[in-house]
């Protein structure tokens, strides 16, 4: 099989990081599989796994225009390279895709799109959700194969993108490999103290992960001996550290930056907590669940209430709500969790078991497609010629 990944480059969000743990379990499973970028240059060049990598290089910076560039580099390969299969590792990626289809015709590839965030978005315009709308629908029509995260998340994409029943499969995220399940189940939960609870959040500093109302629960919520830690990049940096100050929480709210694996922050933390408008499924709950941290999270996903037992191993309150957010923090720390129950979902995200589910996906996509164009084939091939007119 052979397997084309688009990711705009190797400073990996939690999309991207899936897709490249993907990509090691189908290299290692013998197939051949090249991650096309959108630019090369990074930070995280060096920690990348051993894969196949290919790119136009340019010298100009691709960062205000990444997406067009990326559609730039994944046409140029497709065009001198041959592949089943093109898949897209996330919402982002779908107009990369939806290109493809646009610009190759029928010698695109079988296209797979992982659908990675939450379809509803009560979060835009009124008219920016009906543009929105209408382009889920259309990828409805591009897209071979859609892959959700849940059952619930299956029936979100069937009914948004008008998708037919064998059209959308559901195979869990695949955030963790086995080994890393394992370790994680090996941290021995220790009550918190009674005198401050160390609380952990992460995700990119970006208005999705509305860190700014998490903030300002946190001022709310939180005992003096109450700590906070935070990690990930992002734009808004500057506006949640000047909010801090302006909070008075300076010394109590840690900005820990990007950290390469988020396990030694588990180790000691006693609570985690997630505050996003719209999520798919977040993988920083399922590493949290694995660690047998309690989670308090907004409930921004169909998902959610699959994966977060309210009451048992955390809570799950109404997105964009300061107080009911504040009332989350200051009962989270009340909670000793259920670590078992809470590894034991954990486990269903596992890397190994998805990679193989996601190649008998590819085998029969690609199958189908085989059929359908021999069946137009035979089709053309027994429709009559018109007889042809000798000119005069």
């Amino acid at each position: 099989m052979r397997i084309a990944i688009p990711i705009h480059g190797l400073e990996p969000g939690g999309v991207e990081r899936v897709a490249l743990g993907l990509a090691t379990q189908w290299r290692a499973a013998g197939h051949e599989v090249t991650v096309v970028l959108g630019r090369s240059a990074g930070s995280g060049l060096c920690s990348a796994p051993a894969l196949d990598y290919w790119t136009v290089p340019t010298r100009l910076s691709t960062a205000g225009w990444q997406t067009p560039w990326m559609i730039h580099c994944l046409y140029s390969f497709l065009v001198e390279r041959r592949v089943d299969v093109l898949f897209c590792p996330g919402n982002t990626y779908a107009v990369v895709g939806a290109a493809m289809k646009l610009l190759l015709g029928s010698h695109a590839p079988a296209l797979m799109l992982k659908v990675s965030n939450a379809l509803e978005r009560p979060d835009m315009p009124a008219a920016m959700r009906r543009g929105y709308g209408t382009w889920l629908r259309a990828q409805g029509h591009v897209f071979d194969s859609l892959v959700a995260l849940s059952e619930p998340m299956r029936r979100e994409v069937r009914e948004r993108m008008l998708a037919h029943a064998g059209q959308v499969e559901v195979i869990a995220n695949p955030i963790m490999a086995r080994g890393r399940l394992r370790q994680l189940a090996r941290i021995e939960r220790t009550p918190a103290s009674a005198w401050g609870t160390r609380y952990l959040a992460a995700g990119r500093l970006a208005p999705q992960k509305n860190f700014a109302m998490l903030l300002r629960a946190f001022a709310l919520a939180a005992r003096a001996g109450d700590s906070l830690t935070i990690a990930g990049e992002g734009p808004e940096r500057g506006a949640l550290e000047a909010l801090v100050a302006e909070l008075g929480l300076a010394g109590r709210v840690t900005f820990a930056g990007h950290v390469a694996t988020i396990d030694p922050l588990l180790e000691t933390a006693d609570a985690l907590l997630l505050s996003s408008h719209y999520e798919g499924l977040p993988g920083v709950v399922v590493e949290a669940l694995a660690a047998g941290v309690p989670v308090l999270a907004t409930d921004c996903c169909v998902s959610m209430a699959g994966l977060i037992d309210h009451g048992r191993t955390g809570l799950l309150v109404t997105p964009g709500c300061i107080a009911g957010f504040a009332r989350g923090i200051a009962q989270l720390r009340e909670m000793s969790g259920d670590p078992p129950r809470a590894r034991a979902v954990a486990a269903r995200y596992e890397l190994e078991g998805a990679a193989g589910r996601y190649l008998d996906l590819m085998h029969q996509v690609t199958s189908q497609r085989e059929s359908e164009r021999r069946r137009a084939l035979a089709i053309s091939t027994l429709t009559p010629c018109r007889s042809l007119r000798r000119s005069q």
